[in-house]
């Protein structure tokens, strides 16, 4: 070559005949052959299907590589193509890459006559008739072998020239602009075949130097045509069937297979695989793993279509799914349907191009482009299928939350599906909550709703108990002070039509019944809008304001609850003093002795003799006597109550377990009570009898020691009282008017009130941890009771005794007056022993009786004392302090001085 054309030894021509003596290894004239096949296709139209993509002509020929048995030359060829990129010496490498792999399609027999066959099923693409149909005389027309160096460059231009004059820019195009979607490398066939009679001979066309050596398979082959229309492509797939063969599968199979696996059917080549789970292609079809792995991509959607919809048979004929679940399948149903018309577009297409015989390169379906067609049904049924998976087993609320779950989704495509499924979902639960709240029907057969209603719970209960939040029905969407304003709006409807039998229906019902059911993603889209809010709190405020309206106009709840601090807290106080005048006699009896009729006439009297006469008739009639369980050495006063009956709507707020409330802060009251009332008592026959008494000088110690134990006595129950009636009372009733008056709704009321008698209660000392200081306050209370009876016990021997020493002194002037003598001696004496006896016996045991009275309430008080202070509410430790304003109990004994003074100390 060096001797012949070192003048043009960089011309075209010789630069093509050198590379196919390069490649082949063959002398120039054995090479004619290849030379000449190089020029047909360099002189041809031909534009291939594949991309102008150098990695995946290179990929090809590594796996042409492969599957003849030799990695060591794939292994080469990888390394010479990375020293050649890196060098950079070619501009259009993929270009140089093709022709290569063109030219190891190529078996070239010469026999000195015989003709040369060529792949026409590759390479005669863009060639006129006469290209396929005679062969090229490449030595009759261009003898290079005789002629010399310069003329056969010439020629060779020639040659390129005429016969070739764009094949090569070609052979540089993408793709052509007719053709949607690139086709994948993987789509072409791996070894062609020509449709004459040479066909079935190996080609034993080689590659080396950049792509080493090439062995030719010995294999005999065999060609099953994909049709008889030209520039139908073919996949040539090696197939195992007793000896080595090969047959081409059209490519148009493997297609309607796919659409087959696409609606879950097994095809001739794609079957389902039960081990893996999925699609496959038959393990002997010999064809490249970049095809399977395509199919197999392609054929999940067959997979995702039959989980959808196995999951949307089984759950649509379970009756016990409930709505929510049934819109759920609807959704999938719906989805599904737009599936269907995927597959209905795609058969179509398979059949127009079958009848009109339409290939893949003149714009057909191929499965590059089945891929992109594909892609967005794919991650439909990805995502259908993920809330399948995650939806198994739930129903109502939670399915709504579940699928909620999946909205905050970055990609916005996937976001609107969810959203489009939601709000199909969502639609029952929707209609539901508006027939709740406008109408306070609750039809939930399967318990989807997060209202949930007990039928067994009679009215009087039905605010309480009858309805309740069902918290794992509670969709996500929508937020627990929401669910509650729907509980309550609803409860509040069903309250007015049962129990207060009003039916006046809701304002804003008839709009809100008209409302297009799209609307149900109000819900779950309050990120962005505020209409399910507004609509929720406008329905809750109009129904609580109502419900408010009617118990306050028509059931008069504020008289009744007045009524309550009246007469069962005492506030009433005339009342209850001339009430305790009346009962005075009768309650000092043995509580067996009482008659509930008589106490039924006292109470009478004195409603008529007071201003509880110009109460409301109807509260007076509800108030009443009762008398609590007798134990053994009861009087009537332990026994003695009053009480206030209630009934229809009031009754939710003064409950049965209120009103023994009220009973147990009477009870308490009621002895508080009783305990000024016996003060008042010993103040007022210490008043008398102390003037009375004067006669009798021996009495004043024992007077002054009375005096002084009431006032200690009337100090602390002024206090205690002073608690009880402002700080506990008045502070707290202040308080419960107040949050009665802003009350948005019932529950507010109800809350309010039983905050109410919650610190009543616990102020009262009523609770289980003032168990403690209760008893030590009835301890004094009982003491002075008996410091009434002690009193009155030596008021009465005073008296007698003074009325004796009257007695005598008037005698003696009686005496004188009528002339006899004043006093006998038996007179004198008998005087002197009685007053002796007077004052031996009634003057020490009641000065002792006295001392131990004191003595006592002293200790009481002081044990009293130290157990309020280190109490934790704040108003009982200021209790102490008021009792103990001067620290009398302090000073008067240590032990007990140093708690209080530290709580002292801290308060201050």
């Amino acid at each position: 070559m060096s001797s012949r054309g070192s003048g043009d030894s960089g011309s075209p021509a010789l630069l093509l005949r050198r590379l196919c003596c390069k490649i082949t290894g063959l002398t120039e004239d054995a090479v004619l052959p290849y030379l000449q096949h190089s020029l047909r296709i360099l002189g041809s139209n031909f534009n291939t299907s594949l991309q102008a993509d150098e990695f995946q002509i290179t990929e090809k020929i590594n796996r042409k590589l492969v599957r003849r048995g030799r990695e060591k030359d794939a292994a080469i060829f990888t390394e010479l193509h990375r020293k050649l990129q890196s060098q950079g010496l070619l501009k259009n490498r993929w270009a140089v890459l093709y022709l290569l792999l063109s030219l190891s399609d190529v078996d070239v027999k010469n026999e000195g006559e015989k003709s040369v066959g060529y792949s026409s099923s590759l390479f005669a693409r863009g060639l006129p008739s006469y290209a396929t149909s005679t062969p090229f005389n490449f030595d009759q027309k261009y003898p290079l072998s005789s002629q010399s160096g310069v003329s056969q460059s010439t020629t060779l231009q020639s040659i390129t020239q005429s016969s070739a004059s764009s094949g090569i820019s070609s052979i540089h195009g993408e793709v052509r602009s007719g053709d949607p979607t690139p086709v994948p490398q993987s789509f072409l066939p791996s070894t062609a075949f020509t449709q004459s009679s040479d066909v079935g001979r190996p080609l034993g066309s080689r590659l080396a130097g950049t792509l080493s050596r090439m062995e030719t398979p010995g294999n005999e082959m065999s060609t099953i045509p994909k049709s008889n229309r030209p520039g139908t492509a073919k996949m040539t797939i090696m197939v195992r069937q007793g000896e080595n063969t090969s047959f081409e599968i059209p490519e148009s199979e493997l297609l309607k297979d796919l659409v087959y696996a696409f609606q879950g059917i097994e095809g001739k080549w794609i079957r389902f695989d039960a081990s893996k789970d999925g699609y496959r292609i038959d393990s002997q079809v010999g064809i490249p793993k970049a095809i399977r792995q395509m199919v197999s991509k392609l054929s999940e959607n067959g997979w995702l279509y039959n989980k959808i919809r196995n999951y949307v048979e089984s759950r649509s004929a379970d009756k016990t799914f409930g709505l929510v679940g049934q819109s759920f399948c609807a959704a999938l149903h719906q989805e599904l349907t737009e599936y269907y018309r995927l597959i209905a577009v795609l058969e179509a297409q398979l059949q127009q191009e079958q009848d009109q015989g339409i290939s893949e390169t003149s714009g057909g379906l191929t499965l590059r482009r089945l891929v992109v067609w594909t892609f967005d049904p794919l991650s439909r049924l990805k995502t259908q299928a993920a809330l399948v998976d995650v939806c198994k087993g739930k129903k109502g609320g939670s399915l709504a939350s579940t699928i909620y779950s999946y909205m905050q989704h970055g990609d916005p495509y996937i976001r609107n599906l969810i959203k489009h499924i939601l709000t199909m979902v969502s639609q029952p639960i929707y209609a539901t909550l508006l027939r709740w709240i406008y109408d306070g029907e609750l039809e939930d057969v399967h318990d989807e709703f997060f209202v949930a209603a007990d039928p067994t719970v009679k009215n009087d209960r039905l605010w309480h108990d009858k309805y309740s939040l069902r918290k794992s029905m509670i969709p996500s969407f929508i937020n627990m002070d929401q669910a509650r304003k729907i509980l309550k709006t609803g409860k509040s409807i069903n309250y007015l039509r049962q129990v207060c039998q009003d039916r006046t229906p809701i304002k804003g019902r008839e709009a809100a019944m008209n409302m297009d059911m799209s609307q149900a993603q109000w819900m779950f889209t309050q990120d962005t809008s505020n209409e399910f809010q507004d609509m929720i709190d406008q329905v809750y405020k109009e129904t609580s304001r109502q419900l408010l309206d009617v118990l306050h106009s028509k059931y008069k709840f504020l008289d009744h609850l007045k009524a309550m601090r009246r007469y069962l807290l005492l506030g009433q106080g005339d009342f209850i003093r001339h009430l305790m005048d009346l009962l005075e006699e009768d309650l000092a009896k043995p509580a067996s002795n009482l008659y509930l009729h008589n106490l039924t006439g006292i109470l009478e009297t004195a409603i008529r003799a007071t201003n509880a006469q110009f109460d409301d008739s109807d509260i007076l009639a509800r108030l009443d006597v009762r008398l609590l369980e007798v134990s053994p050495g009861d009087t009537g006063w332990d026994v003695f109550s009053l009480d206030y009956r209630v009934d229809g709507p009031i009754r939710t707020v003064f409950t049965p377990e209120c009103m023994i409330m009220y009973l147990r802060v009477f009870n308490f009251l009621w002895r508080a009570k009783r305990m000024e009332y016996i003060l008042a008592l010993i103040w007022k026959n210490q008043m008398t009898n102390s003037r009375f008494l004067r006669a009798i000088p021996e009495l004043s110690g024992i007077l002054h020691q009375c005096h002084v134990l009431g006032s200690k006595m009337v100090h602390f129950i002024q206090q205690t009282q002073y608690y009880i009636s402002f700080e506990v009372l008045e502070c707290s009733w202040d308080e419960l008017l107040t949050k009665v008056t802003e009350a948005e709704d019932l529950d507010h009321i109800i809350s309010a009130h039983q905050t109410f008698l919650d610190t009543v209660i616990a102020r009262c000392l009523l609770d289980e941890q003032s168990r403690g200081i209760l008893t030590q306050l009835r301890t004094i209370f009982d003491l002075i009771i008996e410091f009434q009876t002690a009193q009155d016990d030596f008021y009465q021997a005073a008296t007698k005794e003074l009325m004796a020493r009257l007695h005598y002194k008037n005698l003696q002037e009686k005496r004188t007056t009528e002339g006899d003598w004043g006093l006998t001696q038996e007179m004198e004496e008998e005087e002197r022993h009685r007053k002796i006896e007077f004052l031996k016996e009634i003057i020490p045991s009641t000065r002792a009786k006295l001392a131990i009275l004191a003595q006592s309430y002293q200790d009481m008080v002081q044990q009293f004392l130290a157990m309020v202070t280190s109490h934790d509410d704040v108003s009982l430790r200021f209790l102490s302090f008021r009792l103990d304003f001067n620290e009398h109990y302090k000073a008067s004994d240590p032990k007990y001085r140093s708690p209080l003074t530290t709580r002292v100390k801290k308060l201050s």
